[in-house]
């Protein structure tokens, strides 16, 4: 369901469906379909929407990226930015305004929150200029480009990293991106991916780094601890020296990657770090994983991975690879949803999927790539509701008739228990236009479809998002009202959370299904 989302988002990125005007042009369009397919670790702790539920903007310069941050109402309000062309630091300067905090050598995503950056067709190419995430959070980035990125020489930008993360980060989504460098630390470039100072609940996905000496790390030193929830998947790392990652400290989900000619080392894990290795393909490669460089040890559990042409050193000093038989010395455990492609058809999966301008194909999990037609409506796709009047509900019972509910505020006259007591002319509210509202059960329940109704009066949602409240996990996203389906949860409360909405959102009923 996520794949038909995300690639009705690239058919309408490379027909050009919003026409750029003097590097930015506004769109009335509600920008939610970027964020459809998030996994991994993004989904956790509220789940990774980005723009979703907000305005969008086009962006031909770095200059007007910025623009369109500082132009927002507050720094917190949801955008999503489709980017066309080349951003360079010609292009690229700082602009001042009270919703964002920018600079002229980076496309700075600083103390903001709830931003989409999208490339439009085959993808915008940000040339020797860096993103730099910092104090922020709910952040998607997708079918982008970011090249030769340098921290020494001319000219300069990111600190050498062409994504990099820092200083109580949370929830960010990069997908289907291409970072690439020509060299290593010699010839003036650092990290592709580099995640520090309490950065978290980070998902890379079908993405290519590539041609660098360093490919990322998670923590800036042996005691830069607070990092970690970071999964990597169906990416290609190809002409890596080292890194791939680095982890020091946290959790990270390594699973259905392609590494090509790790030059020194792979997976560095180290200073405590944990790490979950699963259906890997290693190809022509060195001392793929293990703890180097350090006498801090870290950890791994590994299973299904292949190791094609892959050679190991001998353990000595603070230099420990894991092979040449690698065997699990930790257990993770991984509370998302995943499934696992084999690992012998990864690299063919990850060559047709990873990277910008692939259509932001992705796996079914059965060593297929996708492409699902981008006319079809989808109706049970996460975050596309039917019809919403009150006579579209799933077949079987509601599952939220003599359920308990509660939530996060409600209006004077109205009541959490409106939303289940099967009568559309009674509603809850909340005390203001957004807030959230949550059907409970005694014991686990299975649900796969909700149905929002809403009552006479009432204000537009402008965006929602479903939550599996035991985990944090986002079931699905949308606007409006309706029906709508998703993944079967197993859960004992779900939360209707309304993110945006135009006057005040009178819900008649939150009705749950089990299929």
């Amino acid at each position: 369901m996520r794949r038909a989302v995300a690639v009705r988002l690239s058919a309408l990125l490379a027909a050009g469906a919003l026409t750029a005007a003097a590097g930015v042009a506004l769109s009335t369009t509600t920008a939610s379909a970027a964020t459809g397919g998030v996994t991994g670790y993004a989904t956790q702790n509220g789940g990774t929407t980005g723009g979703a539920g907000g305005q969008t903007v086009r962006a031909t310069t770095g200059t007007a990226i910025h623009q369109a941050l500082c132009s927002r109402a507050s720094s917190s309000t949801p955008i999503t930015i489709q980017v066309e062309g080349t951003i360079n630091h010609g292009n690229t300067t700082k602009v001042s305004g009270s919703s964002c905090n920018t600079a002229a050598d980076r496309i700075e995503l600083k103390q903001i929150s709830n931003v989409t950056i999208v490339g439009v067709g085959n993808g915008a190419v940000f040339d020797q200029l860096g993103i730099h995430i910092r104090e922020a959070a709910n952040i998607v980035i997708q079918n982008v480009t970011v090249r030769n990125v340098k921290k020494s020489g001319s000219p300069t930008s990111n600190g050498g990293d062409a994504i990099g993360m820092e200083s109580d980060v949370r929830n960010v989504w990069v997908d289907h991106v291409t970072l690439e460098a020509s060299g290593g630390e010699s010839e003036g470039y650092d990290g592709l991916f580099d995640m520090k100072d309490n950065t978290q609940y980070v998902t890379l996905s079908y993405s290519v780094l590539r041609n660098s000496g360093r490919g990322g790390l998670i923590g800036s030193s042996e005691s830069d601890r607070s990092n970690g929830y970071v999964t990597f998947h169906h990416n290609l790392y190809e002409n890596i020296d080292s890194r791939a990652p680095l982890l020091r400290g946290g959790i990270a989900h390594m699973y259905n990657n392609h590494y090509k000619r790790l030059n020194e080392s792979g997976i560095n894990s180290r200073a405590g770090a944990r790490a979950k290795v699963d259906n890997n393909y290693f190809e022509d490669s060195k001392d793929v994983l293990g703890t180097f460089y350090t006498s801090e040890a870290g950890y791994w559990q590994v299973g299904g991975n292949v190791f094609d042409n892959v050679t190991w050193s001998s353990r000595s000093g603070d230099h420990n690879p894991a092979g040449p038989n690698p065997t699990s010395n930790t257990s993770v455990s991984i509370p998302y949803d995943f499934t696992l492609d084999g690992a012998n058809c990864v690299p063919g999966v990850v060559a047709q999927t990873a990277g910008a301008g692939k259509g932001l194909k992705v796996s079914d999990g059965s060593c297929t790539p996708q492409s699902p037609d981008p006319t079809d409506p989808g109706p049970t796709d996460p975050g596309e509701p039917t019809d919403p009047g009150p006579t579209d509900p799933p077949a079987g019972a509601n599952l939220s008739l003599g359920a308990g509910a509660d939530g996060s505020s409600k209006a004077s006259g109205t009541s959490y228990g409106n939303v289940i007591d099967g009568n559309t002319s009674t509603y809850w509210s909340p005390s203001g236009s957004t807030g959230s509202v949550s059907v409970k059960w005694g014991s686990a329940t299975t649900v796969s479809k909700a149905g929002i109704r809403l009552a006479s009066g009432s204000g537009t949602i402008g965006a929602y998002r479903l939550l599996n409240h035991d985990t944090g996990a986002v079931l699905a996203s949308g606007s409006g009202a309706g029906t709508v389906s998703f993944s079967p949860a197993s859960l004992k409360k779900i939360t209707l959370e309304i993110t945006n909405a135009s006057g005040t959102p009178r819900i008649a009923e939150f009705e749950t299904y089990a299929n």
